[in-house]
């Protein structure tokens, strides 16, 4: 009886962990798309910060010399590879916080989450690189190519495989820095909101009020997560639009203070609502489901 107990709970755990990945898929999918506009002024922001100086001066002069279309390329792109990204950054999230707990006893929270986040993010990146390859190069040059179908074959023939991740490094130290800091936020966020303001257990509260304090925990995190995270972000693009060829080269090139400042007022407007939209939308999946 024993062996049949815990073969069904791992079942269910099991379980668990794919609907966290289809529910990190479908959230962080839809919600990167639903963006592509932002991201698209983001990217031109920072390639040509001098021809691109505000978000006013670089929607009106795309929208003029290319027409609104320009405001979303590289859709398809964001939506296949950002969800994918987006499913084994919070599977994995949570299949290593199981994991880990085990190991560690749950004694440590901090080391638990920043360990977990981690892990998952630097297998989501690799997912993740060869799409943001593409969509940089589709969003800001547009002689390219129109898209995924398109920007694939032209960037392999032109660069073959390290093309497609010739950003992985600056990717994961854009994305790991961010993760671990979004995840570790969140869940303190979390704690703190149902401890101190509901004064009572997630179990106890609504559907309803579960809902909003992920949506506000969601916020929180993806603004603490940009702040960390802007300066790989705009060495990245730098790499992938060929500003630079190196690392060091990106750094000198934009400058230490650039590096923390160049589009961070549009990267948070960019990045808190979609990270809380993802939150709400995961934590819909993972709530009705039970």
């Amino acid at each position: 009886m024993k062996k049949i107990a815990e073969e069904n709970r791992g079942r269910k755990e099991e379980g668990y962990f794919w609907v966290c990945t289809f529910g990190g898929i479908l959230s962080a999918g839809i919600t990167h798309v639903a963006v592509t506009p932002l991201d698209v002024l983001k990217v031109n922001m920072q390639v040509n910060p001098v021809k691109y100086y505000s978000i006013a001066s670089c929607l009106s002069t795309l929208l003029r010399e290319q027409g609104p279309s320009v405001l979303w390329r590289g859709w398809a792109t964001k939506f296949i590879g950002y969800g994918m990204q987006g499913g084994c950054r919070f599977g994995l999230y949570e299949y290593f916080k199981k994991l880990y707990s085990n190991v560690f006893d749950d004694r440590n929270r901090n080391l638990i989450f920043f360990g977990s986040s981690a892990s998952a993010e630097v297998v989501a990146n690799i997912v993740l690189c060869p799409f943001e390859a593409i969509k940089i190069r589709v969003q800001s040059q547009h002689y390219f190519g129109r898209g995924l179908l398109d920007g694939f074959p032209k960037l392999y023939k032109s660069e073959g495989l390290h093309g497609f991740y010739r950003g992985l490094v600056p990717l994961w130290g854009r994305n790991l820095p961010f993760s671990m800091v979004m995840f570790s936020t969140f869940e303190h966020t979390v704690d703190f909101l149902y401890t101190n303001v509901l004064k009572s257990k997630r179990e106890d509260c609504s559907k309803l009020k579960q809902l909003g304090i992920t949506c506000l925990a969601g916020y929180t995190a993806g603004t603490a997560g940009s702040l960390v995270s802007n300066p790989a972000d705009n060495i990245v693009t730098a790499l992938y639009n060929r500003k630079a060829d190196t690392l060091k080269s990106a750094i000198q090139k934009i400058g230490v203070v650039n590096l923390f400042t160049r589009s961070l007022p549009i990267r948070i407007i960019l990045v808190g609502p979609v990270v809380t939209l993802q939150w709400f939308f995961y934590d819909c999946i993972k709530v009705f489901n039970g």
